[in-house]
């Protein structure tokens, strides 16, 4: 061998030995980037930022051109901008209880412009006197000075301004500025450059995607728009890989854990389900029964997810599986978040199971014990074929002789461990979900990934017709005389507050405890834009300005219906007493009921035909549009008021869109069009590959592209037996984020 060989052969030896160290830091205490010292280390560990990977992917979440920065003298009044400036003075103001005003005083040489915010006392701990800033907002002007209100405020270093472009982080960390973590974050850079990629060339090519490493500079450390462009749209397509990658992979090893049930539907059967139902099917329950039959008889564990609008009837294409099941030898059960909603499974079903010669029960957690006992044999013996029930059937006590269809109405109110402790009772089982909260394509692909999805979007047989009106709380008066009228003509109403009760502590501090004060409904709430509630009047802050049911009964019964039955409903009361109101509801024993969340789904009384909503920007559309569902659902049209405190324009366009549109899929559009990026799955469970940077509805193709790409790998072995090993390590070091 020559000396020039043998010093080629070395020096790419060594080449590839940095490279694999660059490779092996990325997943690295975060204790090795200069400037992390242990404390520094203690704190972003507080933070869930452990490892070198950890810190990379706290990503920029604004870009400040600075050849777009105006002066303030020639900041145009009406318009939003950005200025650059130093803060000559701050002042922190206290102006009645629960209310501070942070006023900034920002000079630039031209002018001074005055910056106001609301309640962010963090600010006055982040700013202080000599700091240079960027300012984004609108330009106003009172009072003889240039103004913005609750802008956008970043403090620069003294380079940044020589650089032409600027990377802003939010917020501090533990008391790290965002200074300091963009100066650690570089340092993180050094400390990978090189570093292998993960993903195979061969996707890197089709879609002609950078490097890994070229992706964290570009998002971190760009030189343009273009390089954060190309970054993200490198990381955007990871990120969704990984987590596809994870989905398609449960779904393969849960195929060949148990042995599937083969369960046919002669015609003669269909024929026979067909009969008991009163009314015929619209042509979107046939396809639904089709595809959920079809999957039933192949060899293989159903997997399926029937997305239906507000009342759709989803429950009675359940019918047909649940019957399908038990005539094939088998057990079946229908599982419900509420006890209202499962035994108005019983009051709807049970009399066509009965005319089908099929037994069945409800299971809840008021069931008396010796029903429950029997319950509990006539399961564990065959003899009792179906049952629907609340998380009652998740105790260990309940066992089947035989279960092989489940079905999980309202799915998105089940955790993933509430799911595989009753699928363990029942292995092999075709498993069909259901959920009235309207979910894209392409969230739906990001959430369950290989689920099989089936869609109904007309609703059959309303004859009623139901209207949509917002009203500012000065105005509420007109939905209430709605409501006088409604009694006069002997039909009820719904009256539906975002609180429990008023709490003792400021609302900030309160919507931490949303599981036991704020009913929000987990998958609407968890996808709402982060802006909505920044875009909330000032006096939402205060506890005594945001509808509370507790006290909002006592106000209507004793004050504006003294002569009606009002009654109260939310998830705090026992179970008995909420069983007991929601049946005199249903008997038409209760005028009025003032309820938070809890009737959102499955209640069905169609002589209440007026709804009322307070505070009704608190919550997300397909929200609303899932609590409006419960009026004008039979031959009498149905009135909805949201009342909104709010003046906010962003706020009131978002409200006035369930004015113009019932289609519950385009309100659900909507709102995950203008959510922020961020974790799609909000309180997601640990050990899924998050998702920092996905829009669910802008980045559909993506989603669509990743999943494709997914089943490929797993399912067809697309890759070199080297590459998949790769992709694997990665999987498990993603699953430890």
């Amino acid at each position: 061998m020559s000396e020039s060989s043998s010093h080629s052969r070395k020096a790419d030896q060594a080449h590839q030995s940095d490279r694999l160290s660059a490779t092996l830091r990325f997943d690295a205490p975060v204790s090795i980037v200069p400037q992390v010292s242990p404390q520094r280390a203690a704190a972003l560990k507080a933070r869930g930022i452990d490892r070198v990977r950890d810190l990379l992917n706290r990503f920029p979440n604004r870009y400040l051109d600075m050849s777009q920065i105006v002066t303030i003298a020639s900041a145009p009044i009406g318009f939003a901008c950005t200025v650059v400036g130093r803060i000559h003075e701050c002042k922190t103001k206290k102006a009645r209880q629960r209310l501070s005003i942070l006023e900034v005083t920002v000079v630039d040489g031209t002018s001074t412009l005055i910056v106001t915010c609301f309640n962010q006392p963090w600010l006055a701990q982040k700013l202080k006197a000599g700091d240079t800033v960027s300012v984004s907002g609108k330009i106003e002007f009172n009072y003889g000075f240039k103004r913005m209100t609750n802008p956008f405020i970043a403090v620069l270093e003294q380079t940044d301004e020589a650089h032409g472009f600027v990377q802003a982080y939010h917020g501090t960390i533990n008391q790290i500025s965002p200074a300091l973590v963009k100066r650690m974050i570089t340092n993180a850079l050094k400390a990978v450059s090189g570093m292998y990629d993960p993903l195979p060339l061969s996707l890197r090519k089709k879609y002609r995607l950078c490097s890994r490493f070229q992706a964290y500079r570009g998002i971190h450390l760009p030189r343009s728009m273009e390089d954060v462009a190309m970054a993200r749209r490198r990381l955007l397509y990871e990120e969704l890989l990984f987590l596809e990658l994870q989905l398609v992979e449960e779904e393969r090893k849960r195929a060949e854990q148990d042995q599937p049930f083969e369960q046919p539907c002669s015609q003669a059967l269909k024929d026979s389900i067909a009969q008991v139902i009163p009314f015929e099917l619209t042509d979107e329950q046939r396809a639904a029964v089709g595809d959920i039959l079809g999957d039933m008889a192949a060899p293989r564990s159903m997997d399926r997810m029937l997305l239906g609008d507000v009342g759709t009837g989803k429950t009675i294409v359940s019918l047909f599986a649940l019957a399908t099941a038990v005539k094939n030898g088998h057990q079946a059960v229908m599982v419900g978040p509420t006890e209202i909603l499962v035994r108005q499974y019983g009051r709807a079903l049970g009399p066509l199971l009965d005319a089908l010669g099929i037994s069945w029960a409800v299971l809840a957690g008021t069931t008396p014990d010796h029903e429950q006992a029997a319950i509990q044999d006539g399961l564990a013996s065959g003899q009792l074929s179906v049952c629907f029930g609340t998380h009652a059937l998740f105790e260990p006590a309940i066992q089947f002789a035989s279960c092989s269809f489940v079905c999980f109405d309202e799915q998105q109110r089940f955790g993933v461990d509430q799911r595989e402790r009753l699928l363990s009772k029942a292995p092999g089982a075709d498993v069909l979900s259901m959920t009235a909260t309207p979910i894209p394509r392409s969230l739906a692909l990001a959430l369950y990934g290989t689920t099989a999805l089936s869609y109904l979007h007309v609703a059959p047989h309303r004859k009623a017709t139901r209207t949509t009106k917002v009203l500012p709380f000065t105005e509420e008066a007109i939905a209430y005389d709605a409501v006088r009228s409604a009694l006069a003509r002997g039909e009820q109403a719904y009256v539906v507050c975002p609180l429990i009760g008023i709490p003792t502590q400021n609302l900030e501090s309160e919507d931490k405890k949303d599981e036991e004060q704020i009913e929000y409904a987990f998958v609407e709430f968890s996808l709402e834009s982060d802006s909505f509630a920044a875009e909330e009047t000032i006096t939402t802050n205060k506890p005594s300005m945001v509808s509370a049911a507790e006290q909002h009964a006592q106000i209507l019964q004793n004050q504006v219906f003294p002569d009606a039955k009002v009654a109260l409903l939310h998830g705090r009361l026992p179970a008995e007493e909420k069983t007991a109101i929601m049946e005199a509801f249903v008997a038409g024993q209760i005028d009025i009921l003032v309820s938070t969340t809890i009737v959102e789904v499955g209640v069905d009384v169609p002589n209440a035909t007026v709804m009322i909503i307070e505070d009704a920007d608190r919550f997300g559309l397909a929200q609303l549009h899932q609590l409006r569902g419960r009026v004008g659902r039979g031959e009498k049209p149905g009135e909805v008021f949201l009342i909104t405190r709010s003046k906010a324009p962003a706020a009131l366009e978002r409200l006035r869109a369930m004015e113009t549109t019932e289609d519950g899929f385009q309100l659900s559009e909507m709102d995950l069009a203008q959510r922020k990026e961020g974790d799609v799955f909000g309180a997601r469970q640990h050990g899924r590959s998050p998702l920092r940077l996905v829009n669910v509805i802008r980045d559909s193709a993506v989603i669509e592209a990743a999943y494709n790409d997914a089943r490929d790998i797993v399912l067809n072995g697309s890759l070199t037996q080297t590459e998949r090993a790769i992709l694997d390590r990665e999987l498990l070091m993603v699953e430890q984020d």
